[in-house]
C-alpha cells in the first residue's frame, strides 16, 4: 500500500497542481526546516491536508480532529497516510502527538481546529503550544490562500464559490517556540497559545498580502467576485458592479490620459462618493498618482496642498462645489492650478471612448499595460496630506505596495463578506476613509455605500437601518452624535464599530454598549502608515487600549523627558510611507524619513505604553504635553478629565506659557456653563492629580474643527491668542 501511494503522490499532484493552478511560495523553507518539524496551516476548507500532503516535500503525519476522523467520505483518504486522532480539549490525546516528532516525523497540526467559517483566522487551540513544547520540534509556518472559495469551505453563500479556484501555498521560514524558560503550568501554556497566535497572524497576512498595484488589485477583486456583483452604491443614486466600475475606470481614464501627463499628480476634491471612487481608480488606470485634497482645509491649505505636491489639475463636480460652498476655494486654486469639472467632461466622451473602454474592461490588465506607464507596487500611488491639527500639513507618497499591506494587515482581522454591508461617512482624503471607506471593502467584495456627510447625525443612522449596514467607521466625534440621534433599533444589523482619528472616550464606548449593546472597536494610525497601526478585534481586545500592532510590525519606544511609563513610538513595516513631499529648488522630491536606527523607520511622535501582551494605549501626542514644575502632563488626559465632567461638549486642552511654572494649561469648551471648580471636585473624587486641573476655563461657543472631526488645534491657537 506505501509504495502505492509513493507512486500516486507525484501522479495526483500533477492533476491537482493543473486543476486549481496550484502555486507555491517559499518551498525552499520547507527543505531547510529539517524532519523534527510541526507544520501548522490556517484552516480554510476540507481539502488542506490533501494539499499539504501533494505539495509538501516531506511526507508527514497528520493530527485529525475526532469529529472529522468519524465523517464516512474522509475515512478512505485517511487509510492512505499516517495519522493520529487529536481532542483539543484531552491533554492525554494532544500528548500523543509528541512521540513522532521526537522520532523525526513531520506531523502536520492546524491550530484553528476546524474549517474557517468567516474566511478569517479564527481562535487558536493550545494544543500545538503544548505539543511543540514537549517535543522540542520547530515549527514550519504554511499559508493556505484560496481554498475557502472552493466548495469544499464552510463559506456557503457568503462569498462567490467556485470548483475549481487558484490556490497558493506560502511556506514561512521555519520558527523555534519563543517562550520564557521560567514559565511553568497554565502561564507557560497560555504564553505558548499566545505565540501560535500571533504566529497564524503572520500566516495570514502572508496570505492576504499580493505584490502587486492597486489597479492590479482591483482587477483580481473583479475575477474572484464577478463582473456583476455590485460593490460600490452613493447617495446619488450610483449602483456600480465590478465591471461597470472597471469601464467608467477607462472612461474617465482616457479624459484624465489627454488631460494630464504620465506619472503626473492629479488632484481629487470630492466627497465620498462614487465619483471620487471612479476618479481616484481610473488615475491608477492610467499610471497617474491621486492627490486626494482636503476641502475642508480652506484656500489657504489647498493652495499650499497643491504647491507642495506640484499638480497642475484639479478634478472637481460643481454640484459639490456649489452644494459645500467652496467658491472661494476653487477661486484661490484657479490661479495656481486647472480646476476640471466632471459634469464638462461629458462633452469629451464619444461613443468610440465608451465602445474601447468597455472592451478594456473584459481585458482590464492587458489594457492597463498598454494604456499605461508600467507600475510596479513600490511606485508612488496615491498623496495625502496629514490633519495638520498642530501645524502645515504634510503631503504624505504611499506607494501601492503601502497601501495594500495596510490592507492585508486589516482584512486578514475583520470578516467583511458578500452578505456585508459597509457605510462610509468619512471623506476619501482621510487615509482612514480611503482604507476603511474604499479598499478595504472594495478588495474584499463587500458592497459599500459611500454618503458625503459625517455630521448629519440623524440620517446617517436612518441609512444604517435602512441599508442593513452591517459595519461602520467613525470618529468619537461622529459616534457621539449618531448615538445621542439614533433609534434604539437603528443599528439592528451592525458587527462591526470601528473607531479611529481620535481618542474614544467612555461616555462613547459606554453609550453605545448600553443603547445597542454593540461593542466599539478602537485603532490608531497615522497617515504616514496607510493608516493602521493598531487595532482591536473579535479576538483580541482589551478595553482602553487601542489594540495590537498589526501583523508585520516592528517597534521600540524611545525615551522621552519627563515621561517614566512609555516613550515615543517608532515603527517600521511595509504598510510605512515612501515619504514627505518636499518642495525645493530642484522641483518637488520625495524626503523618506530616517531615525538613528537607520531608513524605513518612522517616529509617530505619540507616546505609548506597550503592555506585556502587546496592547497599546496612548497616552499622548509628544507636543500634547504641558511641562510644569517639572512634571510632563498630557494635555490629552486633561481633555478626558473635562469629559468626565462634562459628556456632551467638546473640550480642548492647551499649553499656555507660564512666568512662574514653565506651562500652565488652558482648557477651551464649548459648555456654557463651565467652572474650573467642577474640574476640581471631579479631579479629587477620582484621585487625580491636582497638577491635571487647568488653570484656566475658557468657553467658546464654536471650536474649530478638522474634516475628520478633531480639533483644530494649530487654529484653536491662534483664535485664543
Amino acid at each position: 500500500m506505501n509504495r502505492l501511494v509513493c507512486l500516486l503522490r507525484p501522479l495526483a499532484a500533477l492533476l491537482v497542481r493543473m486543476l486549481f493552478r496550484v502555486r507555491v511560495v517559499g518551498l525552499e523553507h520547507a527543505h531547510a526546516a529539517g524532519d523534527n518539524v510541526l507544520v501548522v496551516a490556517n484552516h480554510v476548507s476540507w481539502l488542506d491536508g490533501l494539499f499539504l500532503y501533494l505539495f509538501l516535500p516531506v511526507v508527514p503525519a497528520f493530527a485529525v480532529n475526532g469529529d472529522t476522523a468519524r465523517r464516512r467520505w474522509l475515512r478512505p483518504f485517511l487509510g492512505l497516510v499516517e495519522w493520529y486522532e487529536l481532542d483539543l480539549l484531552n491533554p492525554v490525546s494532544i500528548k500523543a502527538l509528541v512521540r513522532p516528532l521526537r522520532e523525526g516525523r513531520p506531523l502536520v497540526m492546524f491550530p484553528e481546529g476546524r474549517p474557517s467559517t468567516t474566511g478569517i483566522m479564527m481562535k487558536v487551540y493550545d494544543g500545538p503550544g503544548l505539543v511543540v513544547d514537549k517535543a522540542g520540534a520547530r515549527v514550519l509556518p504554511v499559508g493556505i490562500e484560496g481554498l475557502q472559495y472552493s466548495r469544499a469551505g464552510l463559506l456557503g453563500h457568503r462569498l462567490r464559490l467556485r470548483w475549481l479556484p487558484q490556490v497558493t501555498l506560502t511556506v514561512l521560514p521555519a520558527r523555534t517556540l519563543d517562550v520564557a524558560a521560567g514559565l511553568r503550568g497554565a502561564a507557560r501554556r497560555a504564553a505558548a497559545t499566545a505565540w501560535f497566535a500571533a504566529l497564524m497572524r503572520d500566516v495570514a497576512y502572508a496570505n492576504s498580502f499580493h505584490d502587486e498595484t492597486l489597479f492590479e488589485a482591483v482587477v483580481r477583486a473583479a475575477r474572484r467576485h464577478g463582473r456583476g456583483h455590485v460593490v460600490l452604491e452613493d447617495a446619488g443614486g450610483a449602483r456600480l458592479g465590478f465591471g461597470q466600475l472597471l469601464t467608467r475606470c477607462f472612461v474617465l481614464g482616457s479624459v484624465i490620459a489627454r488631460l494630464t501627463a504620465r506619472d503626473e499628480r492629479v488632484g481629487i476634491m470630492l466627497p465620498s462618493t462614487a465619483a471620487a471612487v471612479v476618479t481616484l481608480f481610473a488615475c491608477q488606470a492610467r499610471g497617474r498618482q491621486a492627490a486626494m485634497l482636503n476641502f475642508t482645509a480652506g484656500a489657504r491649505g489647498l493652495v499650499t496642498a497643491v504647491e507642495t505636491a506640484n499638480i497642475k489639475a484639479v478634478f472637481t463636480a460643481r454640484a459639490f462645489v456649489e452644494t459645500a460652498g467652496l467658491e472661494e476655494e476653487i477661486a484661490a486654486l484657479a490661479g495656481h492650478v486647472e480646476v476640471i469639472y466632471l459634469e464638462d467632461l461629458r462633452e469629451r466622451i464619444g461613443i468610440v471612448t465608451k465602445l474601447v473602454a468597455l472592451v478594456a474592461s473584459h481585458a482590464p490588465l492587458l489594457a492597463h499595460r498598454l494604456l499605461a506607464v508600467p507600475r510596479q507596487p513600490r511606485d508612488p500611488a496615491v498623496v495625502l496630506f496629514t490633519s495638520g491639527s498642530e501645524g502645515i500639513p504634510k503631503g504624505v507618497v504611499l506607494s501601492h505596495a503601502n497601501l495594500l499591506a495596510n490592507f492585508a494587515q486589516v482584512s486578514m482581522l475583520i470578516d467583511l463578506t458578500h452578505e456585508d454591508r459597509v457605510l462610509n461617512v468619512l471623506p476619501v482624503f482621510h487615509a482612514f476613509g480611503l482604507l476603511g471607506g474604499v479598499l478595504l471593502p472594495m478588495l474584499k467584495g463587500t458592497p459599500t455605500y459611500q454618503y458625503p456627510n459625517p455630521l448629519h447625525y440623524r440620517l446617517v443612522p436612518e441609512l444604517c437601518y435602512q441599508l442593513g449596514v452591517s459595519c461602520l467607521f467613525g470618529t468619537t466625534t461622529f459616534l457621539r452624535g449618531y448615538a445621542r440621534n439614533a433609534h434604539c433599533y437603528d443599528f439592528h444589523r451592525l458587527r462591526y464599530v470601528i473607531a479611529g482619528a481620535e481618542k474614544l472616550t467612555d461616555d462613547v464606548r459606554q453609550a453605545w454598549a448600553e443603547r445597542f449593546g454593540i461593542r466599539i472597536f478602537e485603532g490608531y494610525g497615522a497617515t504616514e502608515a496607510s493608516p493602521v497601526l493598531a487595532v482591536n478585534y473579535p479576538l483580541a481586545h482589551r478595553a482602553g487600549t487601542v489594540g495590537q500592532l498589526v501583523a508585520g510590525m516592528e517597534h521600540y519606544l524611545a525615551p522621552v523627558a519627563g515621561i517614566r511609563n512609555g516613550g515615543e513610538l517608532v515603527v517600521r513595516g511595509p504598510n510605512v510611507m515612501l515619504g514627505y513631499l518636499f518642495h525645493g529648488s530642484d522641483g518637488t522630491i520625495i524626503q523618506p524619513w530616517t531615525e538613528a536606527r537607520g531608513a524605513g523607520w518612522y517616529a509617530t511622535g505619540d507616546i505609548v505604553d506597550v503592555d506585556g501582551d502587546g496592547f497599546v494605549s496612548i497616552r499622548g501626542r509628544a507636543r500634547r504635553f504641558a511641562k510644569i514644575g517639572g512634571e510632563m502632563v498630557s494635555l490629552a488626559s486633561v481633555e478626558e478629565l473635562a469629559q468626565r465632567v462634562w459628556p456632551d461638549g467638546r473640550h480642548a486642552a492647551l499649553a499656555m506659557a507660564d512666568s512662574r511654572k514653565g506651562e500652565q494649561i488652558l482648557l477651551v469648551t464649548d459648555v456654557d456653563d463651565a467652572e474650573r471648580s467642577a474640574l476640581v471636585d471631579a479631579a479629587r473624587a477620582a484621585s487625580i492629580s491636582e497638577i491635571t486641573i487647568p488653570r484656566r476655563v475658557l468657553v467658546m461657543a464654536n471650536l474649530p474643527l478638522l474634516g475628520s472631526g478633531k480639533v483644530d488645534y494649530a487654529n484653536l491657537r491662534d483664535l485664543v491668542g
